[in-house]
């Protein structure tokens, strides 16, 4: 297994991106900025869990906010 230098996610499990996100903007305004279901009805972590699994596309652009919120490279 090769390691991952350049990947900010390295390590990083789905459920602490769906719980940092969480934690940093709350259910409501994470809804707003990615509309999914899993975000805006009825919301909890396994829920979205489940639905991110499932949908690749609504997974990358989870993963690309918890890098655009968390990662600072070359800080």
């Amino acid at each position: 297994m090769a390691t991952q230098p350049n990947n900010p996610l390295h390590g990083i499990k789905l459920a602490q991106v769906v719980e940092d996100l969480v934690n940093h903007y709350g259910w409501h305004e994470l809804g707003g900025l990615i509309k999914i279901n899993a975000f805006n009805t009825n919301p909890s972590v396994k829920s979205s869990l489940n639905f991110l699994r499932r949908t690749p596309w609504a997974r990358e652009k989870t993963e690309q906010l918890w890098i655009k919120t968390f990662h600072k490279e070359n800080e």
